[in-house]
């Protein structure tokens, strides 16, 4: 069925724009549900490795299946960018959904903790051809004053997915089935999903760009120095930070949450899929809500995208710490309005990301904000957070995740009088042969 132009001609989505964002969003979806099954499951896969006994030492080699796989994430992720630059993006997607959902069904099947880690590393070599490769295939479908919104749709994957991975793993893992069934679950519609990638055409790269006025033809192809301008553009490196800092608590939170909430707080299993439902109503919200702020404010605010994810983080904060001292169910509120706030730069700041890269290079310029938001975000979080819990008590933890989500608000509001004048610059960046 053809899409029927809901906009003036030149804000029009290219031709096949809805069935790529819906096959894109689902796939994004899986890739959540497969990350957080394993925090879910992982009191679970404790037991069974290292037995009910609990030390800092244990906690910090759990907290390192979720760092084996963000390392594998993160170090790959730069080659499959280069890649996405250069061939068909939906090949390399379909290929990478087809490797991290059979990494995920091996995940069930490890006898042994090295193996399960070793399970875990290919699910991040999966995810990395991914990563990518996507949110450029929908920033070349969506002209600039909608990209914000549709990229939050996109995004919105992250709180349904992670909420939806927390679920399926309590409610699998903790049946008689065990917590093998639980990434067996998911291993199948990952394999469909992918399977259906292979069929989808790419769009051509900065086209969109052009039809909203800010490229002339479609850009050439990247040269290595090219990718130097990275370092030099003032938003893409301060929103890289901040989202750097924001990974750190958003990794640390996630990962270690349903064991604090059952562990420490004393709450039933039920609590993890309580837990999941308040991310995916909180998140799903928040994620659209920041997206459309960011496009509805960015006529009077050039900065908008930075404004609303620094805002919103920085009021995320206190929540956290009141989450620590206040009793359940009350406590619930706390929480709610803390992955509200948290999630609410999600849109805004990846839009800004696609915004302030050429075309030519912006699959690369995502996958080096992977790697370095992942270097210094939730690879160490979960393992450093283990063991100051192990040492010092949760307390200490989720201090340091709240300092960290004030680190973010403030790079994001301190890179808020540069983005304007970044993404108007952005087309320009390469000299056309």
């Amino acid at each position: 069925m053809p899409e029927v132009l809901e906009y003036s001609p030149a804000e029009a989505p290219l031709p096949g724009a809805r069935s790529a964002l819906v096959l894109l969003l689902l796939i994004n979806l899986f890739n959540y549900i497969d990350r957080y099954v394993l925090a879910s499951v992982e009191p679970n896969i404790h037991s069974t490795f290292f037995g009910a006994k609990e030390s800092a030492q244990t906690l910090a080699k759990m907290g390192s299946l979720a760092t084996a796989f963000l390392l594998s994430y993160m170090l790959t992720a730069p080659v499959f960018g280069w890649l996405a630059d250069r061939m068909s993006r939906w090949l390399l997607i379909a290929l990478s959904v087809i490797v991290w959902s059979l990494a995920t069904g091996a995940s069930g099947m490890a006898k042994t903790f090295t193996l399960l880690l070793v399970t875990r590393m290919f699910v991040g070599i999966g995810e990395a051809g991914y990563g990518p490769a996507a949110p450029t295939v929908i920033s070349d479908f969506y002209p600039l004053s909608r990209r914000g919104a549709k990229l939050a749709w996109f995004y919105m994957a992250i709180p349904v997915g992670s909420a939806l991975g927390y679920a399926v793993g309590g409610m699998v893992g903790g049946s008689h089935l065990g917590w093998r069934w639980a990434f067996f679950f998911v291993t199948p519609p990952g394999l469909l999903l992918g399977l259906w990638a292979f069929f989808m055409p790419d769009p051509p790269r900065g086209q969109a760009d052009a039809v909203a006025g800010h490229a002339g033809r479609a850009p050439r192809r990247a040269r290595l120095s090219d990718y130097l301008l990275l370092a030099r553009n003032r938003s893409y490196v301060l929103n890289t930070l901040a989202m750097a800092a924001m990974t750190f608590a958003i990794g640390g939170i996630s990962y270690w949450m349903p064991r604090y909430l059952c562990n420490v707080r004393g709450l039933p299993d039920s609590a993890k899929t309580w837990f999941g439902g308040v991310v995916v109503v909180a998140g799903f919200f928040a994620t659209l809500l920041g997206g459309i702020a960011g496009d509805k404010l960015k006529p009077r605010f050039g900065g908008s995208y930075f404004l609303v994810s620094g805002v919103g983080i920085l009021i995320a904060c206190p929540f956290i710490l009141l989450m620590l001292r206040v009793p359940f169910p009350a406590a619930w509120a706390c929480i709610a309005l803390a992955v509200f706030f948290l999630f609410f730069n999600t849109g805004p700041s990846n839009t800004a990301l696609a915004n302030v890269t050429h075309p030519a290079i912006r699959a690369t310029g995502f996958a080096l904000n992977i790697f370095v938001i992942h270097a210094l975000g939730d690879a160490p979080s979960p393992p450093l957070l283990g063991g100051i819990a192990g040492k010092y008590g949760w307390e200490a933890a989720f201090a340091l995740v709240a300092m960290m989500m004030a680190v973010a608000g403030l790079l994001w509001l301190w890179g808020a009088k540069y983005l304007a004048a970044d993404t108007d610059s952005a087309p320009r960046q390469l000299q056309v042969a």
